[in-house]
């Protein structure tokens, strides 16, 4: 399954503003020269500015993988049976997935001090709940926004319905990508579950998404591709990749921003999770406290441009104040038939 992850981390870490200063305070644990944390995790989420001070607080080694996919990060958790890492972070839609394979164990919330700093927009997330137990910890967020023209649209449009307007025909662009679109139409076409489609759900959205298909100019694939396209073609509206592909289009010249429309959007929430064969449970969650300093949101906001779930204020200077307006990413019904359906729209 294609995450959210995979599609934009890799851009968010472009074009940002500097990292700003940051004091940040890791928990008091007893220090060891041979303690040793293993982290697998995406890249940007280890950041010296608060995995230094880590490394010096607890005295301990930190070895870091960065996955490049979901898919490898799964792999790699399966091949040794989660033995090889103590700690790794992933999207809210995987959580079955790893749950059911034994890869990760249930939290200890009273051991993570800095959980009381999660915002409540994020502090509720079901995904990372099975029964009372507690899986995962909110980090990092964004979404898929609806960028527009401001030229064309001064006031931002207030519903993804703008989409099948027909005054705008040729001059829209939507992502290639079957579960996203298919779970963005499912909001739009007001399914009860976006994540659980009958096959009435599935024939509203394939209608929809086909009318959708004759007013836009094309499908974009990839974060640049729909970026150059917007600012080649006087594109007005675009389901979007991201919020960095906003910054890229104003660099091109182009008035653009976001919204996020009445129906909501797609949302991607990374948690930190721990591995079922963590060997320092403490260090573990040492890391996991640090983590959710407030001072590490500001970090991870304004140097890598996320929104973060632990400093409102920070989210709310960069304009990321939409996190209650999200729908955050759930494991879907059947993942090939989504794909499948994308396919037959493509080609009706």
């Amino acid at each position: 399954m294609k995450s959210l992850s995979q599609i934009n981390r890799r851009h968010f870490l472009k074009g940002t503003a500097a990292a700003a200063g940051a004091s940040i305070a890791a928990p008091a644990i007893v220090r060891a020269a041979d303690r040793e944390l293993r982290i697998l995790t995406w890249e940007g989420y280890a950041g010296p500015e608060w995995l230094d001070k880590f490394k010096s607080d607890t005295g301990a080694t930190v070895n870091i993988v960065y996955a490049g996919s979901a898919d490898e990060m799964f792999a790699k958790m399966q091949g040794s049976q989660a033995a090889d890492f103590d700690i790794l972070s992933f999207d809210t839609s995987l959580f079955p997935r790893y749950i059911d394979a034994k890869l990760i164990q249930p939290m200890d919330p009273s051991k993570i001090p800095n959980i009381k700093n999660i915002a409540p927009e994020f502090a509720g997330v079901k995904a990372v709940m099975r029964g009372d137990d507690r899986y995962g910890l909110p980090f990092a967020w964004g979404s898929l926004p609806l960028v527009y023209d401001t030229a064309a649209f001064p006031t931002a449009p207030e519903s993804w319905e703008v989409m099948w307007d027909e005054q705008y025909a040729q001059q829209m662009l939507w992502m290639d990508d079957a579960n996203n679109s298919i779970t963005l139409a499912a909001l739009i076409v007001g399914a009860a579950n976006p994540y659980q489609l009958t096959d009435e759900d599935f024939a509203k959205i394939k209608d929809k998404l086909i009318a959708q298909k004759k007013l836009s100019l094309s499908y974009y694939a990839g974060f640049d591709d729909g970026v150059n396209l917007f600012a080649q073609n006087a594109i007005k509206l675009m389901f979007s990749m991201g919020e960095p592909q906003v910054p890229a289009l104003v660099k091109k010249g182009i008035a653009a921003a976001l919204t996020i429309p009445k129906e909501k959007a797609v949302g991607w929430l990374d948690c930190w999770e721990l591995s079922a064969g963590a060997k320092d449970l403490d260090l573990a969650y040492a890391w996991i406290n640090a983590c959710m300093d407030s001072a590490v949101g500001k970090v991870l906001t304004e140097k890598n441009g996320y929104g973060n779930t632990t400093n409102v204020d920070v989210n709310k200077t960069a304009g990321l104040t939409y996190g209650d307006r999200l729908s955050w990413l759930e494991t879907a019904e059947n993942y090939e038939k989504r794909v499948a359906v994308w396919n037959e729209i493509k080609a009706g």
